[in-house]
């Protein structure tokens, strides 16, 4: 099945988004059902926002069993979905949908793969202080699977979107039982919280390529004891990580979430484990060639 053969039993999954161009999904997912021996194919599909439903519907007509769902769809999608899993009605954004004999349930594989990365470096954040930077879909997932875990969250965002901050601060508060700060991002709010912090997350894109001199955090804040974790996957390497290693921090980069995330989706799909480690280095593969 190595040269597998397209055939008239060969099943489809996908990602839609856009733009979609730039993902590595079907990098990964092919590598896993090559790897695996399966006869299913992994295809991007750039789908507007007015295209929405119609897409939904051709998952159904088409009988497509998996999507994953990007930017900028993962809240919009919901609507459109036959079931939710608890956790992604909670964090009120889907980036995984299934398709059960024309049922479709929508996951969100996000907020579990980023506290895989996590455990893979053995970090357990219950009772961890962790500064959270961005409010968009990635803080969302992040920010609920870490309050859901027992963590103590500060959401700092840009001033012209505090707002969703304060909104995502006051939902998880809200569904938790816990206080959320919400606060502007600026040096000064940083530099406060990231002294009592055990973790910071940039959940924004912020140093990513073609962006790669930006760092939503000066080195000089940084320091040994902190886990840094930058959600940003390309360059594999952001700024952010790079000054955090050199000033002793511990880093995480967006490769292992990207990597758990399309693991967990695809184990939805298949119902078997995913060849993870082989997902991320076929992205690595890719990623390396476009850096250089």
């Amino acid at each position: 099945m190595k040269n597998r053969v397209i055939s008239g039993k060969t099943r489809i999954c996908g990602v839609i988004g856009d733009p979609i161009e730039h993902t590595m999904s079907p990098v990964m997912h092919n590598a896993a059902f090559r790897e695996l021996g399966l006869d299913y194919l992994y295809v991007a599909f750039r789908v507007r926002k007015e295209e929405l439903g119609k897409a939904v519907a051709g998952m159904r007509a088409l009988n497509i069993r998996g999507l994953n769902v990007t930017i900028p769809h993962k809240v919009a999608i919901i609507p459109f979905l036959d079931k939710l899993d608890p956790l992604a009605e909670k964090i009120g954004a889907v980036n995984t949908i299934v398709n059960g004999y024309g049922v479709l349930k929508g996951y969100n594989t996000d907020a579990t793969g980023f506290l895989r990365a996590l455990g893979d470096k053995g970090i357990e954040p219950e009772g961890k202080s962790v500064v959270i930077l961005g409010a968009g879909g990635a803080s969302r997932a992040i920010s609920f699977i870490l309050a859901q875990s027992g963590a103590n969250l500060v959401i700092l965002n840009r001033l012209e979107e505090l707002d969703w901050a304060e909104e995502l601060a006051r939902q998880i508060s809200n569904v938790f039982k816990k206080k959320v700060k919400a606060l502007k991002l600026d040096e000064n709010n940083l530099r406060v919280a990231l002294d009592k912090a055990d973790i910071l997350v940039n959940a924004t894109s912020v140093g990513m390529s073609p962006n790669i001199d930006e760092t939503p955090a000066l080195a000089k804040l940084l320091r040994p004891g902190l886990v840094v974790f930058d959600a940003v996957y390309n360059p594999i390497k952001t700024r952010l990580r790079r000054e955090a290693e050199a000033a002793g921090a511990e880093t995480i980069g967006g490769l292992d979430m990207l990597g758990w995330q399309g693991a967990l989706a695809f184990e939805k799909w298949i119902g078997q484990k995913a060849p993870v480690d082989l997902m991320k280095n076929e992205a690595i593969k890719v990623l390396e060639t476009n850096e250089h």
